[in-house]
């Protein structure tokens, strides 16, 4: 790994003393992009867990919808930038917050944005090598009516398990993380923004929160790729500075004993355990700030 590293120092290097200035963010990230990348040893059933334990962009997009807010496009990703991310570190990252921004507009019912970010979707997942998963046209008829949001959650939920068997099969699991993590931020972004604009809404608050328990997720995700992807490396840095904001945060579970229900003729396990959340508005403020910083570095 060292040796790739100062290869990378060399390569960089020369190419600043060719153009007469410091390489870009983009030229770096290019080259970094371009290292062949060690997978880690890690179980697939590890991985799946802690993937199953994270809310869909839909879920926490349909809880904005709940809360009587109204549609904001000026929330959203422009489509239009796809150009703009040149190395498959950035198209991964991009398409998370894609799907993420695909999943609002379908809620509110905004037909037409949502065929704008389904073209998107669809190639940046060509450029990645994984358009085999995206049945169009059957998730442009499924995202152009809200009725069919269900359908639209399963079927969002399938590809992703597809796609990450799949670049773990190819060796390039790590670009699985970086969907999962631009999807995940890009919807709390969504909500920090709409819980900046409603500041009496608690329920905003507990659900900024509440992401506390995900971030560790996404955090121990991260750390099995920094010895091996350094993009993923420089990213861990900045969401282990949102992880310090949300330690912040505690988050107490109050044990009750489950009651058994019989649910069409089946027996069906209650849990009416409950949490508390212990916050202030100053943990909140500090989470989203943190949460702009590093999404405005993911789209730009």
């Amino acid at each position: 790994m060292k040796n790739i590293f100062l290869g990378l120092v060399v390569i960089v290097t020369i190419s600043a003393c060719d153009s007469k200035k410091k390489p870009s963010a983009d030229e770096i990230s290019g080259v970094l992009d371009s290292v062949k990348i060690e997978e880690p040893s890690i179980s697939e059933d590890v991985i799946s867990d802690i993937i199953q334990q994270i809310p869909s962009p839909l879920e926490i997009s349909t809880l904005l919808k709940e809360s009587d807010t109204k549609y904001d496009k000026s929330y959203l990703n422009d489509p239009e930038k796809i150009s703009d991310y040149n190395s498959n570190y950035k198209k991964a990252l991009a398409l998370g917050v894609y799907g993420t921004d695909l999943g609002y507009t379908n809620i509110y019912e905004q037909n037409q944005d949502a065929l704008f970010y389904l073209n998107s979707i669809k190639s940046l997942a060509d450029d990645l090598s994984i358009g085999q998963f995206f049945d169009i046209g059957t998730i442009k008829r499924l995202a152009t009516n809200s009725k069919n949001l269900d359908s639209l959650l399963l079927i969002t939920t399938k590809n992703f398990n597809n796609i990450n068997n799949y670049l773990q099969e190819q060796k390039r699991s790590n670009l699985s993380i970086l969907l999962l993590s631009g999807g995940w931020l890009e919807a709390l972004y969504i909500v920090s923004r709409v819980s900046e604009k409603n500041p009496d809404n608690e329920q905003l608050k507990e659900t900024i929160a509440e992401q506390k328990i995900i971030m560790d997720n996404v955090v121990l995700l991260m750390s099995f790729y920094v010895e091996s992807d350094p993009n993923i490396k420089q990213l861990s840095g900045k969401f282990a500075k949102l992880q310090e904001e949300f330690n912040k945060i505690e988050i107490k579970t109050v044990y009750r004993e489950p009651t058994y229900e019989v649910v069409d003729g089946m027996l069906v396990v209650k849990d009416n355990s409950t949490s508390e959340i212990i916050m202030n508005d100053e943990n909140i403020e500090s989470i989203r700030n943190q949460v702009y910083a590093i999404r405005e570095n993911i789209i730009n």
